[in-house]
């Protein structure tokens, strides 16, 4: 089998509130996006500035932490892994999208460099809460969720 590797690492900033809902498991699942930005020269010398949003999907307890001590602004270190997803929407055109499955979430204080007091530093899996809806998916450690519960926000910042 040849080698692979899907690890991703990012830092950035949440670009609206965290949004929290629980599936019909009551697995909570959290939704946010964060802005990551990237400066480079240009072939003329010019610096530029790039910024990319990515959606980020957090599960279990860490999902509720996320969603308490989050908002838009807030800096945040992501690790996870991409996931790329397809579905047909309503109006029978064919979507797809590709989000970080974070696996851990450390935030890293609030916007302006102040560090909360009050939020817990990093949040990382407990593999344990996945083990009932991993055991029922044919793979091991996926989740079974139904594609109108993994449908992405149709209302998008950009």
């Amino acid at each position: 089998m040849a080698a692979s590797l899907n690890k991703v690492l990012l830092i950035g900033n949440l670009t609206r509130d965290p949004e929290l809902r629980y599936i019909p498991s009551g697995q909570a699942v959290t939704n946010f996006t964060i802005a990551v930005n990237r400066s480079y020269n240009s072939q003329s010398g010019e610096k530029k500035e790039e910024v990319s949003f990515i959606r980020v999907v957090v599960w279990g307890r860490m999902a509720e932490n996320c969603n308490e001590y989050l908002k838009k602004g807030s800096p945040v270190f992501v690790e996870g892994r991409l996931q790329s997803r397809s579905w047909d929407a309503q109006d029978g055109t064919k979507r797809s999208t590709t989000e970080v499955i974070a696996q851990s979430v450390q935030f890293l204080g609030r916007p302006g460099g102040r560090q909360s007091e009050n939020a817990e530093p990093a949040m990382e899996t407990d593999d344990s809460i996945f083990e009932g809806e991993a055991k029922a998916s044919s793979k091991k450690g996926s989740i079974s969720v139904s594609d109108s519960e993994l449908k992405p926000d149709e209302e998008i910042p950009f």
